[in-house]
């Protein structure tokens, strides 16, 4: 037994108290990654005035060759060592979207060199973790201002002393640390709640997507996410509270309750299931200025992710390091357009890309469209269309409908790929929405009136949340080139015929085809592209592809007769287009590619 603060005597192995203070063995309970949680933010709490050597500490992590950026951006327009970092966002670096074991090896190695003598933790139950494209919670350098870190140190330290015995002038102290927070550009609401509950598991909880929805289907207790201030995050810090020491209570701490919204979430929804998986994130991560904090704890390994590695295993033959550094780009700039010759997948990657940035398929969430030259302003963006009956009504479309989508989830990615996005007139179709693409324009204070408003007053901005993939044939003689002010908001990555040891490996294994005969197919093609690159009106932009050469899935019995067709019917008609004017020469090619098969 012990003694309350108000004097009332309390039982250590009730319910509400069994878990971190019973007679058990700490490490021997459920949540015995606490301990080590605790004492890492009571060490990292005597960093606050002298930050240098946990930032070297931090530098140190890259030797562990694990998913992990360091790099800051500063005001010169270089790129250096990160020099300056706030307590939540070091927490992040092992509750982030990657593998147990690589969050063991940080967590330790992070540990060893700050003096925490706590375990790491064998599991990670009930933990929330961050995603990897929003894991920083300040932005770059160049953009942050010179108190934005030492504004989430405040508000660390305030969190730990009123969790540790404060009174009601602590407690307001943290509500205003915590709206002085907020307030800054890049820092999340969730974010800084699941960096409280890391740091003090027993005292705040996180309020994450699942828990949310969680309190609010079984304990009545709903929460405003968009209206979450400091006030309302300890007001439902304490109903959350009360409702756990009840008599009978469903759960007995915020531990456990995060685990049970967690296992709750994991039912059947209309996301495809696929193989079992380890835990993978995209591996993206650093500086996005984006809302920080995701909703999603570690995926189970019955539940379908997507990754990097899920685009090679696919069929992707570029290496990772190259796919990583894309979406990268798509993080920092939100927009990105894959372009190069026909036959390049850039439809196939873009798709896939979108997939790795949200961390798995999902078509609700990954939306396509295609451009074409009668596309307008009316059909992207709003206009009026006729209405059953008569008259006219105002309607949104597919962009305004991913706007909203987005905007209504804001703890979520979501993308949508544009196909041949120069096919139509780029500036026309995106009207004021082209202004409003820009990285640094994704806050309500950049929002913009609309050609056709649904009220005066309304105005518009794209939430950060929305990334916009496009795709551009560089071969098509009937596209008009691209405007500057397009190419100023997108980065823009070069796709080129990708042939090589993952192309014939990949085609081998899914076709059961012999490599002898796919190198011959790769010579020929390698020559017919060399010969296309030679041409002084064609060009390196009218090479052929290598999806063409790059059969679905499943065993082809006649490997010379599959090649024969396609170059009958998909190359030879190409040239043909390709040499309007010298039809020798297309032929020509044509029988170069087909030389010495069998008929």
């Amino acid at each position: 037994m012990a003694s309350s603060s108000d004097g009332a005597s309390v039982d250590r192995n009730d319910p509400y108290r069994r878990d971190r203070l019973g007679d058990q063995q700490p490490s021997e309970s459920r949540f015995g990654w606490t301990i080590f949680y605790t004492r890492f933010a009571d060490r990292l709490l005597d960093f606050r005035n002298d930050r240098k050597p946990l930032v070297a500490v931090v530098h140190e992590l890259s030797k562990l060759q694990v998913p992990l950026r360091v790099e800051d951006r500063f005001a010169d327009g270089s790129s250096g060592p990160l020099q300056d970092i706030c307590p939540f966002t070091t927490f992040g670096l092992f509750n982030r979207r990657i593998t147990d074991d690589n969050r063991r090896r940080i967590a330790t190695t992070l540990a060893d060199s700050i003096g925490v003598t706590a375990p790491s933790p064998e599991s990670f139950e009930g933990i929330p973790i961050l995603d990897n494209r929003r894991s920083w919670l300040f932005p770059f350098a160049h953009k942050r201002s010179t108190d934005h870190i030492d504004i989430l140190w405040r508000l660390f330290s305030d969190a730990l002393e009123y969790a540790d015995g404060g009174d009601s002038v602590s407690r307001q102290r943290l509500a205003e640390s915590f709206d002085a927070a907020i307030a800054l550009p890049v820092v999340g609401k969730v974010a800084l709640t699941m960096g409280l509950y890391w740091a003090r598991p027993w005292h705040y909880p996180a309020l994450d997507g699942p828990l949310s929805s969680f309190i609010d289907r079984e304990m009545n207790i709903s929460i405003r996410r968009d209206r979450l201030d400091g006030a309302v995050y300890l007001s439902v810090r304490e109903k959350l509270e009360a409702t756990l020491m009840d008599e009978e209570p469903r759960f007995h701490s915020f531990p456990e309750l995060s685990l049970a919204a967690f296992t709750a979430k994991q039912v059947p929804t209309e996301e495809p299931r696929g193989p079992e998986r380890a835990n993978e994130g995209a591996e993206v991560e650093g500086g996005a200025e984006t809302e920080s904090g995701d909703d999603r704890r570690a995926e189970p390994e019955d539940r379908r992710s997507y990754s990097v590695g899920d685009i090679i295993g696919d069929g992707c033959f570029l290496e990772r390091v190259r796919l990583e550094a894309m979406l990268a780009r798509l993080v920092d700039k939100k927009n990105l357009i894959l372009q190069g010759p026909p036959g390049t997948g850039k439809t196939w990657l873009a798709k896939r890309l979108a997939y790795a940035l949200i961390g798995r398929r999902s078509e609700r969430r990954v939306r396509p469209f295609q451009f074409h030259p009668n596309l307008s302003y009316e059909d992207f963006v709003r206009g009026w269309r006729p209405e059953e009956g008569g008259g006219l009504q105002l309607v949104d479309g597919p962009f305004l409908e991913a706007v909203k989508a987005a905007a209504g989830d804001p703890d979520d990615a979501y993308v949508l790929v544009i196909e041949e996005i120069n096919r139509g007139n780029p500036a026309q179709i995106f009207g004021e929405m082209l202004t409003l693409l820009e990285a640094d324009k994704r806050t309500r204070d950049e929002a913009l009136a609309l050609s056709y408003r649904r009220r005066a007053d309304e105005r518009v901005h794209i939430p950060p949340n929305l990334y916009v993939i496009g795709t551009m044939n560089v071969a098509d003689r009937s596209l008009a080139l691209v405007d500057f002010a397009l190419r100023r908001r997108f980065a823009f990555v070069d796709l080129e015929p990708t042939f090589g040891e993952a192309w014939r490996t990949w085609v081998s294994k899914k076709c059961r085809i012999e490599e002898a005969f796919l190198r011959d197919v790769e010579s020929r093609l390698t020559a017919l592209n060399a010969a296309i690159a030679g041409d002084a009106v064609l060009g390196p932009h009218f090479r052929v592809g290598h999806s063409v050469v790059t059969p679905p899935p499943g065993e082809i019995s006649d490997p010379q007769q599959w090649f024969r067709q396609v170059v009958e019917t998909e190359i030879t008609p190409l040239l043909a287009e390709y040499w309007f004017d010298d039809p020798k020469r297309a032929e020509d090619e044509g029988e170069k590619l087909l030389r010495g098969l069998t008929p």
